[in-house]
């Protein structure tokens, strides 16, 4: 299992993504110290109370947000971490994020998306999907656990997110295969317990 003997503040191994501040009302209380708020497909005024009720939220329970997507927003409301696609990245300003001192983390699916994003010095870096993901269509086959550990190898002393199927079951081999953070989704949605699904995250991600 990856360790950190110079772990950053920000910097916890359980990286849940919820699409609403409903979510983290909900399950910040049981000990999420990351998180991030993926929210497609809704009106910027609807966008913005999302982004300042999940910052109010985090403050209240010390936890790391991180805004998927809208950095523009993520600006305007003093939120200091952000999360890019590379299609996200496309459109970005990387001079005004880095400008404002937001912290970045960036997807990457391939080679040449690594490349990309070890050239734009990200905070972090998520692979995915290691497994098959119902969470959104991917032209990408899933990569298993052992592109986490060649992923590793590339970026460094860069935390590495493993994301895309991932479940409690599978949250240890990813660990360590060299996964430094594991990201769940509807793992933790789905489950008829989402409560106690995060208590098992927490048991099987922390040493």
């Amino acid at each position: 299992m990856s360790t950190h003997q110079n772990r950053p503040e920000w910097l916890d191994p359980f990286y849940p993504i919820f699409d609403s501040a409903d979510w983290l009302e909900r399950l910040l209380p049981v000990g999420i110290k990351l998180v991030q708020l993926r929210i497609k497909d809704k009106p910027t005024e609807v966008l913005r109370e999302e982004i300042r009720r999940a910052k109010t939220l985090c403050a209240q329970h010390g936890t790391t947000l991180i805004v998927n997507d809208y950095w523009q927003l993520a600006i305007e409301e003093g939120c200091d971490f952000i999360h890019l696609g590379q299609e996200d990245l496309d459109d970005a300003d990387l001079d005004a994020i880095r400008a404002a001192g937001l912290r970045l983390g960036l997807s990457t699916h391939d080679h040449d998306e690594l490349d990309r994003a070890l050239d734009c010095k990200p905070e972090y870096l998520a692979l995915g999907p290691v497994y098959h993901t119902i969470l959104k269509a991917m032209k990408w086959a899933p990569q298993g656990v052992e592109r986490i550990t060649e992923w590793k190898k590339r970026v460094g002393d860069t935390p590495l997110v493993a994301i895309g199927g991932m479940t409690v079951e599978r949250a240890s081999g990813a660990l360590t295969a060299g996964a430094d953070i594991v990201s769940a989704v509807t793992d933790i949605t789905l489950n008829e317990n989402p409560e106690e699904r995060v208590r098992q995250w927490l048991d099987v991600t922390r040493p």
